[in-house]
């Protein structure tokens, strides 16, 4: 009986050290911008919790503007990519592909199987294959293809594998699954909103320019050479439009916080879906690998 006790605490020690590890998160977008407009609430919160947060863009983001030509507006993005490691304190690569011109090869397929594996990837983020840019479509496939890959020793063979297959999620845009009612992870960014306002503003050339032109949304009453009125602006899009509360995340939100958790006090979540591909968890594993619910 002794022997017993003695072994249930010690799973139970093994499991508080191995909850208390600090956890290796490598989002991948198709553009210089995507990780942050998308996952960066989330990803604020595990780097104040001391987790490691990789951004990785599939293309060098040199299409994305109506006025600068390729040349120019690639080195800008590259500058605000800079910027933005300083604001959030992640890494970040960029992959010198043309923007609006990825296609899913195996030359790139390998060149995932690397990063992930270099990273050492606990978690995996990446955008849906229904998403509405092709870049981000590609994006997808790719990641979807290396899933499984990163743990077969005779692919990419001088890149070490990894023993365990990271956990893989797609990071929901502007497009809801046209398969699914309801939000499957919700992820309150109240408390990070700001954060996220000031990360996303080292994208000028996209927030202030490219976007309110592309989207025919011109600004109004933003003062676009004050840094607190571009933030401001920026938090208020956030609350107002791509991260308002919809009653679709009630039960995701329900959930991951469980039910004495007051949603109306909740300005603000970031969406996920769980990829079939890669390694399948409990919702308390997924809690431990991705510890963003409180």
């Amino acid at each position: 009986m002794q022997k017993q006790i003695i072994l249930v605490l010690m799973l139970l020690c093994s499991y508080s050290l191995s909850s208390q590890d600090k956890c290796n998160i490598l989002v991948i977008g198709a553009h210089p911008d995507d990780c942050e407009l998308i996952t960066g609430g989330t990803s604020s919160k595990l780097i104040q919790k001391g987790h490691k947060v990789k951004f990785v863009s599939m293309t060098n983001g040199n299409k994305g503007h109506h006025i600068h030509n390729t040349e120019t507006i690639e080195r800008i993005r590259k500058k605000e990519v800079e910027e933005v490691k300083k604001r959030l304190g992640c890494e970040y690569e960029v992959l010198n592909n043309n923007d609006g011109e990825l296609i899913a090869t195996l030359e790139l397929r390998n060149e995932v199987i690397r990063l992930i594996r270099e990273w050492e990837a606990d978690l995996v983020i990446t955008h849906p294959n229904y998403d509405y840019h092709p870049d981000h479509r590609h994006t997808s496939t790719l990641v979807q293809d290396a899933a499984f890959m990163v743990t077969v020793p005779l692919a990419n063979p001088t890149i070490p594998i990894l023993r365990n297959n990271p956990v893989f999620l797609y990071m929901l845009g502007r497009l809801d699954n046209p398969n699914r009612k309801e939000t499957e992870i919700a992820i309150d960014i109240t408390s990070v909103l700001k954060q996220k306002a000031h990360v996303v503003d080292s994208h000028f050339s996209q927030m202030y320019e490219w976007l309110p032109w592309i989207n025919q949304k011109p600004l109004n009453n933003v003062d676009i050479d004050s840094q607190s009125s571009r933030e401001s602006y920026l938090y208020n899009y956030f609350i107002e439009e791509r991260n308002k509360v919809a009653d679709k995340d009630i039960p995701a939100l329900k959930r991951w916080y469980g039910e004495s958790k007051d949603f109306k006090e909740i300005k603000a979540v970031e969406r996920y879906e769980i990829c079939p591909f890669g390694k399948q968890v409990s919702d308390s594993e997924l809690k431990v690998l991705f510890p963003v619910f409180d």
